[in-house]
């Protein structure tokens, strides 16, 4: 089982992007971050299928994911 790192960005409309870095392509959206999310494991899911149908190599996952705390801003 690979776990993929999955970034989440709010829109100018308000709603929330996702894609994944080691998964080109492969984006969501949702009108909150948690709809994003469960939007981009759907999308994962049939990126994936979708390469293993075309017979390409299903990429290891390599991208990380940390959250920085700071009052800087």
């Amino acid at each position: 089982m690979f776990r993929y790192a999955v970034l989440v960005q709010r829109a100018e409309d308000g709603g929330f992007g996702a894609w994944c870095p080691d998964l080109p392509g492969c984006v969501a959206a949702g009108d909150s971050e948690a709809l994003a999310i469960a939007e981009m494991a759907k999308a994962i899911e049939v990126h994936l299928e979708g390469m293993r149908e075309g017979g390409l190599t299903i990429p290891y996952p390599t991208a990380v994911a940390a959250t920085i705390v700071t009052d800087a801003a």
